[in-house]
This record gives C-alpha cells, structure tokens and sequence, in this order.
C-alpha cells in the first residue's frame, strides 16, 4: 500500500509498504479522505523538531518522527504524514466487537491507501453518522485545541473577542464564540482569504495586521475598552503584542500557539502592566485539565465530535483546497510547507 512519507527535510513522497498482519484487536480501514496537520507535523517536517517528549500519546507517537541517532531525531523515509482520516473498516480483527465491516469511520492516520489501527478500547475511533461530514471529521484534532482555547479564555455570552491565527484553529474558534453569543468577534490575519471565510464563520469584523496597528484597531472598535479575551494561535510575536495592547484591563489572552523563541522587541512594559491581562497557555493536551475533574481530554474529544457531527460547527470551507490522493505529495510540499498561505487545512480525496 502507498503512504506518504517524509523523504528528507521539506520533501514529500509516497513510500510503498506492505500491509502489515492484521492483529485480533485491530480494523483495517480503505481510507477515503485524510488531511494533515498544519502546526507542530510541518515543524517536524522541515527538520526542526523542538523535542521528543514522554507526553506524547501513542497515537501520535506513531505520526510522528521516531529517535534515531541523527542530528534531529528524525527518521526520513519512516516519517509518515498525516493527522485524521475518514474511511471504510474493510477486515477486522477476529476480538473486535464495537465495529464492524462496512462502517464508516475517522480516526488517526497518516494520507495513506489503508490505515489499521488498534479498535480495543478506542476512544477516538468514531463511527461517522449517516449525515456527518468529512470536512467537519478532519477538523477532529484542531476543533479540540479550539474548544480548549476558548475554555481557558473564560468567554461569555456578550463578552468582545479577538483571534488571531485564522488557521483552522482559528476559524474554529471564531465559529464557537460567535455561537455561543459574543457582541463583538474580530479576527486578526494577514491572508485575505482566511479573513473572508472567518467573516463567513462569524467574524463581525476582520483586519490585516500587516496593514494596520491591530491592537489599536481592536481598542477603536471597542470604545477604547479592549476586549474581553484574545485567543493568539499565531505564534507570531507581533500578535502577542497585538494582544496585550487590545486587550481591555484585566482580559484574558488565552495563547495557544506552539510558538518558536520570539526575536528582540516584545515588550511587556507599558501596555502589559496598565491592561494587566492575564496571560493563559492553552494546551488541550495537558493533563489534568484546568478544569478537571469535570473536565478533561476525553470530554473536550467527545464535545467536539458531537459539535461537528451535529452541524453546530460547519468545517467544510475551512478544508481548502481538496486534492487528490495521487497528487498530495506535491501538494504537501506546496500548500503545507512552501506556501501554506495558500491554504487553510489541505484536504485529501482518495479514489
């Protein structure tokens, strides 16, 4: 079966393996649609990894680079791309019980023919509903760091609320706090495109910050207040800064992006001490939750799914553009890596 790999830094290729032995426990699913991931998975892939951690579940253990005596830790040639898939369960494991053959379902996966992945104890091997949509199922993983974000800002019904990073985090974002009855959603990006689908997902009002001071926009359009919450998913220090000027006195920046060492030039003088913000890192991964024990991983996983297969969130423009199996090693590199301006989270049609 074919599975798209990392080659070497910044190159993608399709790598012809051989199926392994299905185990008693484990589904063999043909994959119909799968899509990566944008943030942390593309940092692996230009050779830049931070770190290997023991946090890592095995699940995404798997998706990502294995130790090795490189420089980097990376195994190109074994570094499997990829981060949600939605497909068929076409031979099963003769101790499975909670699927069958035929059903539709998504999961973990790398872009790949066939994905097996163990169905003992699965959590997040979710069968998809007859109407549930495949766009919305690979926003699986992000919906979750979304939700997270907005948790840890505290946002309220009629609270004014600024994102920047209109990624496919961001988006989300924007979809859930305009629902859940924000007066005022501002997102904040530099790509045209991306504020006009956050305009469609509920932003009130979109700006460039590459064209204006975004900070002071966002304090002009609030009366001078500032906002109630900023979620940052950026990572860019220049939105951080954006954020602690607009946001209102003792607002909450919920800051969720995985960010590199920020250059010379962030200050935390004057405009961080009078708003007096508080500053939050958002990592929907963390254990426990900072709500636990009500809430935690499992819950945040299960909210999500339940809000994207019921329609309360509408991925589908947020999955932009869709190519085809055959075509994505190149559109990795292209869309992912060298230009990801030109996309917000690639989508993958198989067959």
């Amino acid at each position: 079966m074919k599975t798209l790999v990392a080659t070497k830094p910044r190159e993608a290729a399709f790598l012809n393996v051989d199926a392994p032995e299905l185990g008693e426990e484990e589904v063999k699913i043909k994959v119909e649609f799968s899509a990566p991931k944008h943030g942390t998975e593309v940092v692996d892939f230009r050779g830049i990894t931070p770190f290997m951690d023991e946090e890592f579940s095995e699940e995404w253990r798997s998706f990502i680079p294995r130790e090795d005596t490189s420089e980097k830790g990376i195994v190109f040639g074994e570094f499997k791309l990829g981060n949600m898939i939605v497909g068929e369960i076409v031979e099963t494991g003769h101790k499975v019980t909670d699927v069958s053959v035929g059903d539709r379902v998504c999961t973990y996966g790398p872009i790949s023919e066939y994905v097996i992945v163990n169905a003992s104890n699965n959590h997040r091997l979710l069968k998809m509903p007859e109407h549930g949509k495949w766009q919305n199922a690979v926003c699986y993983d992000p919906a979750q760091f979304a939700l997270g974000a907005v948790r840890d800002a505290h946002i309220r019904p009629g609270d004014c609320v600024a994102i920047s990073g209109l990624g496919a985090i961001g988006q989300i974002a924007i979809q859930l706090v305009k629902k859940m009855g924000a007066s005022l959603v501002i997102g904040v990006d530099p790509i045209e495109h991306r504020r006009e689908i956050a305009r469609e997902g509920g932003a009130d009002v979109c700006l460039d910050p590459t064209s204006c001071d975004a900070g002071f926009e966002v304090k002009k359009l609030t009366d001078k207040q500032g906002v109630d919450a900023w979620v940052e998913t950026s990572g860019i220090s220049s939105a951080l800064q954006d954020a602690l000027k607009g946001t209102g006195y003792a607002g909450t920046i919920s800051y969720i992006a995985f960010a590199k060492p920020f250059p010379e030039g962030l200050n935390f003088g004057r405009e961080a001490h009078f708003n007096n913000a508080n500053l939050v890192f958002s990592r929907v991964a963390s254990e426990p939750n900072r709500d636990y024990p009500r809430w935690d991983r499992k819950r945040i996983e299960r909210t999500c799914w339940q809000l994207l297969m019921n329609g309360h969130l509408d991925c589908e423009k947020i999955i932009d553009p869709v190519v085809s199996f055959e075509d994505s090693a190149e559109a990795y590199m292209k869309y992912v890596d060298q230009s990801p301006n030109l996309s917000i989270k690639l989508g993958v049609q198989h067959g």
